[in-house]
């Protein structure tokens, strides 16, 4: 079964609402934490064998915030470092204010997970580009994110985790 989603912009006022009554607006979308730190500046700067590997961890979390209304923090964290050398390290939560209403518990949860993340990441990388360069840093482009993929694969790990804790002789359902 395929879900239609009206996504209204904020401000939007609209009474229109797809088949099955699902309706998803972006309320609202706002930087709620950012940090930067270049720990080994200027001197980094003037190491010509400073070649950074950058690690970045990304996690997502949400909460209700009122009936019909969530909120969904985007949190990424980058590392750019040689060895023991910190060139820098950025962590931004973007977040989003998202109203929904006409799911059940698993469409919901698969929103919160993929739908709104994926609208937080393009903001969240202008911010983190913007901030490494005004660091002094050159440019770092992060990649599409699959929010999609992530979401099953992290169902399949919670369903083999859950087969795993099943005495022998009895099938997860």
């Amino acid at each position: 079964m395929t879900d239609q989603v009206e996504v209204k912009p904020e401000g939007a006022q609209s009474n229109t609402q797809t088949p099955e009554g699902v309706q998803v607006g972006i309320q609202r979308v706002y930087t709620k934490d950012v940090s930067f730190e270049a720990p080994n500046s200027p001197e980094v700067f003037q190491d010509a064998n400073f070649k950074p590997e950058v690690k970045m961890e990304m996690n997502s979390k949400s909460r209700k915030i009122a009936d019909d209304f969530y909120e969904v923090v985007l949190t990424i964290t980058l590392t750019a470092a040689s060895g023991e050398t910190t060139g820098f390290l950025v962590e931004v939560q973007q977040a989003g204010l998202f109203g929904v209403r006409g799911l059940n518990d698993g469409q919901l949860r698969h929103l919160l997970s993929t739908f709104c993340p994926e609208s937080l990441y393009p903001y969240a990388r202008e911010v983190i580009s913007s901030l490494i360069t005004k660091g002094g840093f050159p440019p770092v482009y992060l990649a599409p994110v699959n929010f999609d993929a992530l979401f099953r694969q992290q169902m399949e790990q919670q369903a083999q985790q859950q087969g795993a804790g099943q005495p022998e002789g009895e099938k997860a359902e």
